[in-house]
């Protein structure tokens, strides 16, 4: 049974920066929680940081610079927060991982720009370009379709 690594807050884990969830209801996210499979991890709560806190948004990428929205400096957290993930998903043998869109940790594919304005650009959070670096396919929320082929892929191999 492979296992996938799943922001918490999809989960109803009240982690989100607004001290919120984004549970997501989805019939085989249900079924794959009661069989055991999914791996809750928030990246920046495990990265130390607070709930609720203020947003953070990536202002650069070489060298990594993530700021929250008063201007503190929270690289180091969602650094360590990425670092988790990856040791996370290894140790509980993750084939992937499902993670909560235009997030700064764990977006696959868009995040805000910097500006704390809704702009959103392409990009991926810390946390999944780490997961994505090693290996582990990153889908999100807006993807639960291709996950599900991902995951029935994967065991049709196995089988």
């Amino acid at each position: 049974m492979r296992k996938i690594l799943v922001s918490a807050c999809l989960l109803g884990e009240k982690v989100r920066y607004d001290g919120g969830e984004s549970l997501l209801r989805h019939p085989s996210v249900i079924r794959w929680r009661r069989e055991g499979r999914l791996v809750p991890f928030c990246p920046e709560v495990a990265g130390g940081l607070p709930t609720p806190r203020p947003a953070a948004e990536i202002l650069q990428r070489f060298p990594i610079l993530v700021r929250s929205r008063d201007g503190e400096d929270v690289t180091p957290a969602f650094l360590d927060g990425a670092e988790r993930a990856l040791e996370t998903a290894r140790r509980e043998g993750c084939c992937c991982a499902l993670m909560k869109a235009k997030s700064p940790s764990c977006s696959n594919s868009r995040v805000y720009d910097g500006s704390f304005s809704g702009n959103l650009i392409e990009g991926t959070g810390l946390a999944a370009a780490e997961l994505l670096r090693h290996g582990i396919p990153v889908f999100d929320e807006t993807q639960l379709g291709e996950l599900i082929d991902f995951i029935e892929t994967q065991e049709a191999r196995a089988a």
